[in-house]
């Protein structure tokens, strides 16, 4: 196994710029990024992408890059041929975007058995990979 957890983008973009909107749940993303974690290039792309971009103070670009070099010190799978292929199947079975199979794809790749996503449904499994929403775990903290 090269990671136990995939974080998608939604988790990075709260660990990295989710302070002011969400403490609670940056303070949750930050704790993911002590696990043994992977991610893929798809999502460090879109990580980029976004937090240069929304929000209401947008991450600097040198400061987004830095976090894309963090990150990328962590597995990261790319999304090849096989994962793309992969992808085309998870999405026609379970309904999905492209965009959520490669995610799922490149997690089962990586030997990850949860991803880590504020977008896909929380408790859901994708052969051998499980989705947690992990801001809906221990919401008796929350107030």
């Amino acid at each position: 196994m090269i990671a136990e957890a995939f974080l998608d983008t939604s988790i990075l973009l709260h660990a990295a710029n989710g302070r002011r909107m969400s403490p609670h749940k940056h303070d949750i993303a930050q704790g993911l990024l002590t696990t043994s974690f992977g991610t893929s290039g798809q999502v460090l792309a879109e990580f980029y992408s976004i937090a240069t971009q929304l929000g209401p103070e947008p991450l600097s670009e040198a400061v987004a890059g830095r976090w894309v070099e963090l990150l990328a010190q962590k597995p990261v799978q790319p999304v090849d041929s096989l994962v793309a292929l992969s992808a085309i199947s998870k999405a026609k079975e379970h309904q999905l975007s492209f965009s959520d199979a490669a995610i799922l794809a490149a997690a089962e790749k990586l030997g990850c058995s949860t991803v880590y996503s504020e977008n896909l449904a929380h408790g859901q499994t994708y052969g051998p990979v499980r989705v947690v929403n992990p801001f809906l775990q221990d919401t008796s903290k929350e107030g």
